[in-house]
């Protein structure tokens, strides 16, 4: 089971003359981050909705917003007349001062801080209760949306770690010729700087040996395959938290693909580690995306 970070949910309901509505958006975030809006005043109740954000949407960056409107509209409302007449002398006064356009100068004064002013009451038990329900709600439909998202970045990074699975298959038919190539790369240099006449063989054999354990790619092999079933085994876990995870194991990965490049000496091989490292690339970039 796989969670996206991307998702978004909303839900409503009435009461009393009054329409709650709550919607929760959540984005990549490698720590949890909520951002809070409200047209009425929960202070008293923010914390308690942070909390059912948390506690059901597990981590990811979320912008979270709590709408309140009343029947009444405007009546819950007062224009406050004396500070509109200070905005607008003062507006007023720099337009002419500096000779700008002074265009529909009311709405610019609305919008300024305490000109409208709202009488705001703090949530009743039963208000509380709407409020907690449709949050529980809209964050439920959030964590069904990331989970339809999941499902597709699931598919998608289990066909590349089994894509890198099977690229590793391919190393094996190269090893025996690798291993000639190397000897006769080393017999060509010894040629080259030193005369037969001073080449011990049995010497030579035992460089030899000890150089081809050194750049040996057998255990490179092993623990590229162990981790790749690691990876696939996490991705189809029930655990809902596991972004951090397979990324820790993605990285080990990316350790053992480039150590098996650095030691490859073969064209063919060094091919097939390229088109590894694409491919888990491609699983990286996904791993940003999972919760």
């Amino acid at each position: 089971m796989i969670y996206s970070m991307t998702g978004y949910g909303q839900s409503s309901r009435d009461l009393d003359g009054k329409k709650f509505r709550f919607e929760v958006k959540s984005l990549n975030g490698k720590n949890t981050d909520i951002r809070l809006r409200s047209t009425d005043n929960i202070m008293n109740r923010e914390i308690e909705l942070r909390k059912v954000i948390l506690q059901n949407a597990i981590r990811g960056k979320f912008d979270a917003h709590l709408v309140i409107e009343s029947a009444e509209g405007l009546e819950d409302s007062e224009i406050n007349q004396a500070l509109m007449q200070k905005y607008y002398h003062a507006l007023k006064g720099f337009a002419d001062t500096n000779n700008i356009d002074q265009g529909d100068i009311l709405q610019s004064i609305i919008r300024l801080p305490n000109v409208v002013q709202t009488n705001e009451e703090a949530l009743s038990d039963q208000e509380w209760m709407i409020v907690k329900q449709i949050a529980e709600e809209a964050v439920q439909k959030l964590m069904n949306f990331r989970s339809q998202e999941g499902e597709s970045i699931k598919k998608d990074i289990s066909e590349r770690a089994n894509n890198i699975i099977n690229l590793l298959n391919e190393v094996g038919p190269y090893e025996e010729e690798r291993i000639g190539i190397l000897k006769e790369r080393i017999k060509k240099n010894l040629k080259l700087h030193l005369s037969n006449d001073n080449i011990d063989e049995n010497r030579f054999e035992q460089e030899l040996i000890f150089y081809i354990e050194k750049i040996d790619i057998n255990e490179e092999k092993v623990r590229l395959a162990q981790h790749c079933k690691y990876f696939l085994e996490e991705v189809s876990s029930q655990k809902i938290e596991k972004g951090k995870k397979l990324s820790f194991i993605a990285q080990e990965m990316g350790r053992e693909i480039n150590t098996l490049g650095a030691k490859a000496q073969h064209p063919e091989i060094q091919q097939v580690v390229v088109k590894m490292k694409d491919q888990l690339e491609k699983i990286k970039e996904q791993m940003l995306n999972i919760v």
